[in-house]
Formats: C-alpha cells, structure tokens, sequence
C-alpha cells in the first residue's frame, strides 16, 4: 500500500511539475511558422493545414514564410540564431537534417536541432504524368534499362528522402536513372508537370493532391494507402521498400525547457483533433506522434537508419 501511494505521490508530482513548466511560457502574439523550402511542397502543405486549428485552439496566428535553400540547409543553419521565445518555429525534415551534416559543413548539426515534435510521415512513391507511356513501374524499369541515364526523375533536394529512395530503387531494380533534384516537392511536381523530366521520386501526398493529373506506379508502404487502392506497393512487386520522409518542427535552441514543452503540448493537440487528422489523411499523409519526451529515442533510431542507408547509397565517406 505504501509503495502504491509512493508512486501515485511521484505521477501526480510528475504532472504538477509538468503543468508548471507550460505555466510559465506563453505565447503572446503571432506565431513565424518557418519553412525552409519553397511553397507547395508537403511542409507548407501539413503547415496550411495547422492553421486554422492553432487559431482556433491557442487563439493566436501561425504566420507561414518560407527559406529555401541548399535543400533545408539554409533555414537550419539560421534557426539557432533566432530568439527562443517562443514566437518562432521552423518545420524540419528527416532524412535530411541527419544526412546533411554528415556530408560536410552546412553550418548546423543533428544534435543541434531542437525538435520537439514528429507529426506525420509521407510514403515514398514513383509519380508519372497521366499521359504518360509508363503504364507499370515494369515499364519504367524495362526503359531504363534500355537507355540508362535517359529516365530522369526529379525530387526534393539533394541526400533528401527522394534522393535515397531513387539510389535504393536503382541498386535493386539493377536500372540507370538520372535524379533531378528541386527546392522543394511543389517545384519537382511542376517539373513533372511541365515534361522536365519522365517521373518523380514523390510521395502520396503528390497523388493526392494533383489528383487525375498524375498516375502513381508504386508506394513504398507495408500495405497499399487506402486513398490508392489500385497502386501497388514496391513490397508487392518485388522490392523490399519501405520508406518515406518524416516532418515535424523545432525551436532555436536558446528557447527554454518550458516554451519547448509549451509547444510540444500544443501540436499533440492539434494532432490527437480528430478533423485535423482526417484532413491529413486525405491529403496522403500518414499520422505520427513523437512528443518532446519521445525524441531523443527516436532521432537515435533514424540517426542509425539513415546514416547505413547513406552510406551504403555511397553518399557518405
């Protein structure tokens, strides 16, 4: 009886401290939501769909800008020079900002970062135009291997979760293709939009979005995505492929314990929203939810993940 009362006394201290630490940290005004790549892509996308409910639950405005540049980079390598107040938040990217600095020098670090929230995932996918002469993915494949280098594909940015995905497909689909990296997924889809290239290394999000536009030839998920129930996952047709990019956002690292925890309450809430979760699922999103307590576990799980991914794609030394 009195371990049980023991350890009640240590949860509800627990929550007491909890409560107390958002207690302290507000915010006050309207809210610079930064997203480190150009408009259209799935980060502005997910940050459009927050909106409304950060109005509605917290009272205050999320003020969308966008910093594209080196594939995230620029806005990253910005983000610990920002006032921790609170006041400013910026979208981050995995697998880029585990990749990135284990290039080279792009002026930030993965330990650096201070995220505080995993929000949704988007399941890679090869995107074609509608009219296009790819019917399969056997088609793209039969093509490639007839004229190596003549199937380009564009995608967002360079070492990005397009990036590795296409290396991965190439080495097991023993094919040549020719990546085409964007600032960003609403420049790759104009690009495929536009003929500039054969196909895009995209997401689902992309088959979502652009609707009867495009045609998706495979997702790269366990099962296939309930908006696409006649596209094929790779796992079906023969290739272990099972992949994404995950998104979520992060605080300058002078910001204290307490506006991080602030904040990491706040986005769960809009995430656990039923209507805001419907919403990113029809939009092709998939739902995660790593909190602040959770990330340090996780950013160590895809920090292993991506960078024997990398490696083995010859990207990395």
């Amino acid at each position: 009886m009195l371990r049980r009362t023991i350890l009640k006394s240590v949860a509800a201290a627990a929550i007491v401290a909890t409560t107390a630490l958002t207690a302290n940290a507000e915010i006050t005004g309207p809210v610079s939501y930064i997203i480190p790549f150009g408009p259209g892509g799935e980060s502005d996308i997910s940050a459009r769909l927050q909106q409304p409910f950060f109005k509605d639950k917290f009272g205050q405005e999320l003020v969308v800008s966008y910093q594209p540049g080196g594939g995230g980079a620029v806005g990253w390598a910005t983000l610990n020079g920002l006032n921790g107040d609170g006041q400013t938040i910026m979208g981050i990217n995995l697998p880029h900002i585990i990749i990135q600095p284990a290039q080279k020098d792009v002026g930030y670090t993965t330990e650096g970062v201070n995220a505080f929230y995993m929000f949704h995932f988007t399941p890679d996918a090869i995107v074609v135009k509608a009219d296009s002469p790819y019917q399969s993915l056997q088609d793209l494949i039969d093509d490639a291997k007839a004229n190596p280098g003549a199937v380009t594909m564009s995608g967002s940015g360079k070492a990005s979760a397009n990036h590795l995905a296409q290396i991965k497909f190439d080495k097991m689909a023993g094919t040549t293709t020719t990546y085409v990296p964007f600032k960003g997924t609403g420049a790759a889809v104009t690009a495929l939009l536009g003929g500039q290239v054969k196909a895009e290394w995209g997401y689902t999000t992309v088959g979502a979005k652009q609707g009867d536009a495009v045609r998706m030839l495979a997702v790269a998920m366990e099962e296939r995505h309930p908006l696409f129930p006649d596209v094929p996952t790779f796992k079906e047709l023969g290739f272990d492929m099972v992949g994404g990019a995950y998104r979520g956002i992060a605080l300058p690292a002078s910001a204290s314990a307490e506006t991080r925890q602030l904040w990491s309450d706040m986005i769960g809430e809009i995430n656990a929203d039923p209507e805001f979760r419907q919403k990113m699922l029809d939009g092709g999103f998939a739902m995660l939810d790593v909190d602040a307590a959770g990330m340090e576990a996780f950013m160590k799980a895809r920090v292993e993940e991506y960078l024997a991914d990398a490696r083995e794609a010859g990207l990395l030394q």
